[in-house]
C-alpha cells in the first residue's frame, strides 16, 4: 500500500505528466508508467530469491580451488563488497565464511548466471543513470516547489519569472548541498530511507490529491490540514518506534506497534488520518 500510494503521490512523479501535450498522453504515459513499476516491483524480490538459490547451492560448499574467478575480482576491486575466508580450515566455502554487500548483490547477478562481466557494469551503469535520473527531479521539484510557495522573486511585491528563475537555481544549490550532507552522514540504509520516503508521500500527497480530484467540498485549508496530520501521524510513528529512541528511553523493542505495523509502512496509518483530516478540514 505505502509504495502504490507513495508512488502515485511523488511530486517529481507528478510534474512529468504536465510534459504530455493532452490528456489522452497523460493517460497512456501512467498506463505504461504503471506497467515498468508493476515488472520492478515484482522483479526485485525474484532476483534475491534467485540469487540466494545460486549462491546457497552452487557457492556455498564448493572447495576455495574452485571457486568462481568473479570472486577474487571483485574483493580486489573493494574489499567490503565480497570477503570469503576459510575460518574452520577445511578448504571448503561455508555459509558463514562468504560475506557478501548489499550492493554485491545487484552487481554479481549477472556473473553468478554465467554472464560475462560486461554486463555487471551495464547494470552498474543503468543503477547509476538511475539515481541520477531521480535525484533531479528531485531537486528540481524541491527547489520550484519552496520558489513558487515561498512567493519569493518577487520585484516591487510583483513576481516576476526571471527572479523566480534565478532564485530556483539558488534553492536548488542549497537542497543539493543539504541532501549531499545527509547522504554522507548516512543514517540508516538506503533501503529504510526510501521505502520511509514512500510512507510520507503516501500519508502527505496521496490523501490531498485524491480528495482534491473526486471531492468537490475539498478546501485549501483541508488539504493543508491533511498533509500536516498524516505526515505528522507517519513520522511520529517512525520516531516512537524506532529501535534507538526505544532504547534510549528503556522501552521493550516492537511494543508499541500497532497491529504489529512496522515502522517503515508508517503510512498505512498516515495516510486515513490525511483523509480525515481534509474531510472534517473542509467541513
Amino acid at each position: 500500500f505505502c509504495l502504490m500510494a507513495g508512488t502515485a503521490g511523488l511530486p517529481h512523479l507528478l510534474t512529468r505528466f504536465y510534459t504530455v501535450p493532452n490528456q489522452a498522453e497523460a493517460r497512456l504515459s501512467v498506463a505504461w508508467s504503471l506497467f515498468f513499476i508493476a515488472i520492478l516491483y515484482l522483479s526485485a524480490p525474484a532476483l534475491a530469491v534467485l540469487v540466494k538459490f545460486e549462491v546457497m547451492n552452487n557457492l556455498v560448499g564448493s572447495p576455495f580451488s574452485e571457486l568462481p574467478h568473479w570472486l577474487a575480482q571483485w574483493s580486489r576491486v573493494d574489499s567490503s563488497l565480497v570477503e570469503v575466508t576459510d575460518v574452520n580450515l577445511d578448504g571448503v566455502l561455508q555459509f558463514g565464511e562468504l560475506k557478501l554487500s548489499a550492493d554485491m548483490i545487484m552487481l554479481a547477478s549477472p556473473e553468478l548466471a554465467g554472464l560475462p562481466y560486461v554486463i555487471s557494469g551495464l547494470v552498474a551503469a543503468g543503477g547509476f543513470a538511475a539515481a541520477l535520473s531521480t535525484a533531479d527531479g528531485l531537486l528540481l521539484t524541491i527547489s520550484n516547489a519552496f520558489v513558487h510557495d515561498m512567493r519569493l522573486g518577487t520585484k516591487n511585491g510583483i513576481e516576476t519569472d526571471e527572479g523566480r528563475v534565478i532564485l530556483s537555481k539558488f534553492a536548488l544549490l542549497a537542497v543539493a548541498m543539504c541532501a549531499a550532507f545527509v547522504a554522507a552522514w548516512k543514517p540508516a540504509e538506503i533501503l529504510a530511507l526510501v521505502s520511509a520516503s514512500f510512507s510520507m508521500a503516501a500519508s502527505a500527497f496521496f490523501p490531498g490529491m485524491v480528495m482534491g480530484i473526486f471531492w468537490k467540498k475539498a478546501s485549501r485549508t483541508g488539504v493543508v490540514l491533511g498533509m500536516l496530520l498524516g505526515l505528522g501521524v507517519t513520522i511520529s510513528y517512525m520516531i516512537f518506534n524506532a529501535p534507538s529512541v526505544r532504547a534510549l528511553f528503556g522501552l521493550p523493542l516492537n511494543s508499541g506497534l500497532i497491529f504489529g505495523i512496522q515502522p517503515i509502512s508508517a503510512g498505512i496509518l498516515g495516510a486515513p488520518a490525511g483523509f480525515l483530516a481534509i474531510w472534517l478540514g473542509s467541513l
